[in-house]
């Protein structure tokens, strides 16, 4: 199944674990679409404004397709919605709070940077993917395997797992998949904010780099109390 299907599955398909209410569902799903809606609109006023490098010039300075800026915006959007796929899937496969207030806070977080991403290729006229490697642009070679694409990306064979568990096993499980997921997410952030030309693409890349390595503190409490510990 993809993403995609994924998502669609996730938003429409079986009520999860506790029979959570389909109403419940649709409550939580549609803020985050609404986020995501807003900073594809915010993120391209704010490239407008900010120009489209470091030095001011204007907005038709386009990055090239080839480019770190065109290639983080393509990879990290690709990289965060797997993340909101997972988050998707534990949210229905338990009745916990804490762990379904993470899943949620990464839905809307992570929808709301992908959507400015989106919106930047948009204004830049570059397409939304290319024949090019994941993480081609920064030199980077990861041998993609079982749906896995990029560094800390789930396998295909992690999500069916995830989707097969309920309770405290399904929370374990997604805490130890989005931590492997943020630290790839982070180092991905941090080599863009490295080689970064364009300020506002920058920033976004540092508050994922700080946002993200917060929540691996937040999620490695929160496997402690349920007597597991990360993978790696």
């Amino acid at each position: 199944m993809t993403g995609a299907e994924e998502t669609s599955a996730t938003r429409t398909g079986e009520s999860g674990e506790g029979g959570a209410p389909r109403r419940s569902r649709k409550l939580l799903w549609w803020p985050a679409t609404i986020a995501a809606v807003i900073a594809l609109c915010l993120g391209v006023s704010a490239l407008v404004a900010g120009g489209s490098d470091s030095g001011g010039s204007s907005a038709a300075a386009a990055p090239a397709t080839d480019s770190p800026e065109a290639g983080f915006a393509r990879d990290m959007a690709t990289h965060h919605q797997q993340a909101i796929d997972m988050s998707f899937i534990v949210r229905d496969r338990t009745q916990d709070e804490e762990v379904r207030n993470l899943a949620f806070d990464i839905i809307n977080t992570q929808a709301n940077q992908r959507g400015m991403m989106s919106g930047w290729l948009d204004q830049w006229g570059l397409t939304q993917s290319t024949s090019a490697k994941p993480m081609a642009w920064m030199g980077h070679s990861y041998a993609a395997h079982d749906g896995s694409l990029m560094p800390g990306m789930a396998t295909n064979t992690d999500l069916a797992k995830l989707r097969s568990l309920g309770g405290r096993d399904a929370e374990v499980l997604y805490l130890q998949l989005m931590i492997e997921h943020h630290k790839g997410g982070v180092a991905m952030a941090q080599a863009y904010v490295d080689v970064a030309r364009n300020d506002v693409e920058k920033r976004l890349a540092q508050t994922m780099v700080n946002g993200q390595k917060s929540e691996i503190d937040l999620m490695t409490s929160m496997l402690a109390k349920r007597g597991a510990q990360p993978l790696s």
